[in-house]
């Protein structure tokens, strides 16, 4: 059978060898969702890099540029990390290079997997689905806040934690502590993170709304997966699996 496991920080992944493994990256809050979201929206294919100035330096190629430092869209690019800002039909058909605080160095740092997915509450299922097909140990590897441990990402990993527990075991208890914490809080996401440092730091961002969407369950069906140099969404692309 195989294994969970979660991983709180990109920090820590030095403990865990992705060979043959199957990487969720989750940054709810909000890199992956929006990611998620503008493949949803028609995106054709999604560049996540580390740096602002490489972001940067896609534009002459044609790309859309997307990045975000603490929580703020960067300035001289076309967008920044908010899902809304994906869904007026200007991106459909475009690449979108994109580079966050922290989620896109969580892919990244991920390259050594079998197989890297994104994940969000909005393509939950659909992770679930993908993961319980592919049948390799998986390691859910949260964005975090700049290395340190974060509640959000916590919770999508308990959430798929508990669709995959009857499938999959648990590797260590950081996939159990992630599904009690889950549990407790899957009532009312939104409340239960309220007080968490994230949520405070976007509520001063005035940044509500988002984080209430961020927390929807299933709201696509999209799959974004690492092929080559970029993510395409698995589900638009057949051919690319």
């Amino acid at each position: 059978m195989s294994s969970i496991d979660v991983c709180f920080s990109p920090e820590l992944l030095h403990l865990y060898d992705l060979k043959g493994k199957a990487v969720v990256a989750v940054d709810i809050l909000r890199a992956t969702s929006t990611m998620v979201t503008a493949f949803a929206n028609g995106a054709a294919d999604i560049i996540p890099v580390m740096q602002l100035d490489e972001c940067l330096q896609y534009a002459t190629q044609g790309c859309l540029t997307a990045a975000e430092r603490d929580g703020v869209k960067a300035e001289g690019f076309d967008l920044g990390n908010s899902p809304f800002a994906y869904m007026n039909g200007h991106i459909k058909g475009r690449t979108i290079a994109i580079t966050t605080t922290n989620g896109t160095r969580a892919i990244r740092m991920s390259e050594a997997a079998e197989e890297i997915i994104v994940g969000a509450f909005l393509n939950l299922q659909a992770v679930a689905d993908h993961l319980i097909a592919l049948g390799l140990d998986v390691i859910v590897v949260c964005a975090g806040w700049k290395g340190k441990f974060n509640l959000e990402d916590t919770l999508f990993a308990g959430a798929l934690a508990a669709k995959l527990q009857d499938k999959f075991t648990f590797e260590n208890d950081a996939t159990l502590a992630s599904l009690y914490l889950y549990q407790a809080a899957k009532a009312d996401l939104v409340t239960f993170l309220r007080q968490s440092s994230h949520v405070q730091r976007l509520e001063n961002l005035e940044t509500n709304k988002d984080i209430a969407f961020c927390m929807k369950h299933d709201v696509y069906n999209t799959l974004p997966v690492w092929k080559k140099d970029r993510l395409v969404d698995l589900h638009a692309a057949p051919t690319l699996a």
